[in-house]
């Protein structure tokens, strides 16, 4: 018996009536009722968010930002949601009637927009206020779990929305204020400019300081020599006008009796002039008279002489010439001082005399002068004495004084060192101030060339961007064009698993007549598959002409899509056939198992990167999840390089099904007890 004719029999006896070709087609419709109904229900969910009744409630106040501009943003959002329709929105005015809606379930969600949301979005104008303003939501997911994460992203989209409109206008207000920073600097650089000219002047002034500091410090050296010099002068006119003061006293002392002494002296002075006047006119007399009478006796003598030589030249006695030279000799020697010498010598006491009256005279009129200047005398010798007095204690005073103004010279030299150092320093800090201002003015102007200064054009431009700086170019490589779409790829495969799954409740894995036969199990086996494999291919054939023409999925590659079916039908009927060949009624409960670990396992609603490690391994070895990604290729358009590992996979996958399928017939060409008997049967 070949395995065609194997086949045909099994085939032959499931269309002999009415009631199998029914039951034929009703399981070739089984996928449809699972897979393409499905996707019906579920093709386009987003699209229809707007049957779905939601409580806005809006409590904005609105706010006036920094620049006196208003912002209405709460109104704003509830217009913008209102008029993209993606939910039925509802306006509520009480926040709690929106929350007993959503309790109830006559809302889906409450969206709530404070009293305080534009207050808020102003508020970062404000360092000390800055406050985030708030979209309060209300689910229950009693009304259905997916619509949280659905309103998430709404909500998500509204928080984006907005944030990028309030960041665009403070990023515009930010570059305005950059704008301000930029000709503030320009300013300051100006400034700066100046301030360094000025620092150049100021540097000049300290010059020409320092050289004054300099002369003023030689000058006060100079000035304390001299106070120096003056010191010991005035301590010299001190201990001087001292002396002078004591010396003074004591003439003071000394002549206090002088005016009366000199009285008496012009008194005596004056009796003796007035007795030298007498005594002088006494002797002057007598002078005269003994001169007359010196002068008598001379004449007298002569004339005795004459006479007695006469008397002598006439005795004879002598002769004439005799008596000439004893009258000659006579002539020549004077008389004796008995007589003419007395008379010379009261002549000369006379003159003498005279001398003393003349002087004794001067005397009393000098005493005189003297007894009338003495008065006088005393006073100014005592106004010399305490004038003297004053002297000295002006003198100790400007010792004193000269000490203190040597202190203070010295002081004065130390403080202009002081203040020579200082001119130094000041003259080095004018020059670094100088230096430092041009380098602030070079500094400043370069960094006001470096701050931004956009035009209204540049910030229109820039505040998007600064508001937004993130923008995602989304390449999609394939893309699946509804919901639906993104379904199909894990659906088809599930709902042909549980189409050929059904299969096995009215087809026969192997037939009885066939292991009755003298045929090989391969060909009992292959004959037993390939009544299931034309089952599946018809189902696979329908969902795939459903799914594509009824539904519009509309897939890149539809042939190989339909190709990428037919083999996927392939491997899950060996494998169903095959588990069920050879574990009867129990592999219907192992192909259930099956079913439920390619559902968790195959990625066809997340990744199956998520799933627990454990079931990794399950993605890996058993077929759904490798005919799911092959199917996401063909549906979208994506890399066709996996196709042909997926399809030597099913391949596989199926001669393993045919291989438990002959082992299977192996084993029941031997008939047991359980054979004639099962333990249980489904």
């Amino acid at each position: 018996m070949t395995v065609l004719r194997l086949a045909r029999s099994e085939l032959k006896r499931m269309t002999g009536g009415l009631l199998p070709k029914l039951t034929i087609l009703a399981l070739a419709m089984v996928p449809l009722l699972y897979g393409a109904v499905y996707l019906y229900a579920n093709w386009d969910p987003y699209g229809k968010l707007n049957q779905i009744d939601a409580a806005l409630v809006v409590q904005d106040s609105g706010a006036t930002s920094a620049d006196g501009t208003r912002l209405e943003a709460g109104r704003t959002v509830a217009k913008n949601l209102a008029d993209g329709h993606v939910f039925n929105w509802q306006t509520v005015s009480d926040p709690a009637e929106a929350d007993q809606g959503v309790r109830s379930g006559k809302y889906a969600f409450a969206l709530k927009i404070p009293q305080d949301f534009s207050a808020n979005l102003v508020s970062p104008g404000s360092f000390d206020a800055a406050s985030q303003a708030m979209l309060n939501v209300t689910t229950n997911d009693a009304n259905n779990y997916l619509l949280g994460t659905i309103v998430d992203k709404l909500t998500t989209a509204v928080h984006a929305t907005v944030a990028t409109e309030v960041g665009e206008e403070t990023a515009n207000r930010l570059l305005t204020g950059f704008g301000t920073i930029h000709s503030r600097m320009l300013k300051a650089a100006d400034g700066a400019g100046q301030l360094a000219g000025g620092g150049a002047t100021l540097h000049d002034g300290t010059v020409t300081l320092h050289q004054g500091t300099g002369e003023l410090k030689n000058g006060a050296a100079e000035l304390y020599i001299g106070q120096l010099q003056l010191r010991d002068g005035a301590a010299a006119l001190d201990a001087g006008a001292g002396q002078l003061s004591a010396g003074l006293a004591q003439l003071t002392d000394k002549t206090a009796t002088l005016p009366a002494e000199t009285q008496r002296l012009a008194d005596g002075a004056a009796q003796v002039a007035a007795g030298n006047a007498a005594l002088n006119t006494k002797v002057q007399g007598l002078a005269g008279q003994l001169a007359a009478s010196e002068q008598a006796a001379g004449q007298a003598r002569r004339s005795l002489v004459v006479a007695s030589n006469a008397r002598l030249v006439a005795a004879g006695a002598i002769t004439p010439a005799q008596a000439d030279a004893i009258l000659a000799d006579v002539d020549a020697h004077p008389a004796p001082a008995t007589s003419t010498g007395s008379a010379a010598t009261l002549t000369t006491a006379a003159a003498q005399v005279r001398q003393l009256a003349d002087g004794s005279a001067a005397v009393s009129a000098g005493a005189a002068t003297l007894a009338g200047a003495a008065p006088a005398l005393s006073a100014a010798v005592g106004q010399a004495s305490a004038g003297a007095d004053r002297l000295a204690s002006g003198a100790s005073a400007l010792a004193a004084g000269q000490q203190n103004a040597l202190d203070g010279v010295g002081r004065l030299a130390g403080g202009a060192q002081q203040l020579d150092d200082g001119a130094a320093q000041l003259e080095s800090g004018a020059a670094a101030a100088s230096t430092g201002a041009r380098t602030l003015a070079d500094e400043l102007a370069k960094g006001a060339g470096e701050i931004p200064n956009p035009d209204d054009a540049q910030k229109g431009s820039l505040s998007k961007v600064m508001a937004d700086p993130v923008a995602v170019s989304n390449v999609s490589q394939a893309t699946a064009g509804s919901y639906g779409a993104g379904l199909a790829p894990f659906f088809l495969p599930l709902a042909l698993w549980i189409g050929i799954f059904m299969l096995v409740q009215a087809m026969r894995p192997v037939t009885q007549r066939a292991l009755a036969s003298n045929a090989a199990s391969w060909k009992i086996a292959a004959g037993g598959w390939l009544p299931f494999l034309a089952v599946s291919a018809v189902q696979a054939s329908l969902l795939t002409l459903v799914v594509d023409v009824g539904l519009g999925l509309d897939p890149a590659h539809p042939v190989l899509m339909w190709f990428l079916m037919l083999a996927a039908a392939m491997a899950f009927s060996a494998i169903i056939q095959g588990v069920v060949a050879l574990l009867g009624t129990p592999g219907k409960l192992v192909v259930l198992i099956l079913l439920v670990l390619q559902l968790v396992s195959s990625g066809g609603t997340f990744p199956w990167q998520t799933t627990p490690e454990p079931l990794h391994v399950v993605h890996r070895l058993l077929p759904m999840g490798h005919v799911v990604s092959g199917m996401r290729h063909l549906i979208y358009g994506a890399d066709l390089a996996t196709i042909v590992p997926t399809v030597l996979g099913l391949v596989g996958y199926t001669l393993l099904g045919l291989a438990m399928s002959t082992l299977a017939a192996r084993k029941r060409k031997y008939w047991t007890l359980k054979s004639l008997k099962p333990e249980i049967a489904i």
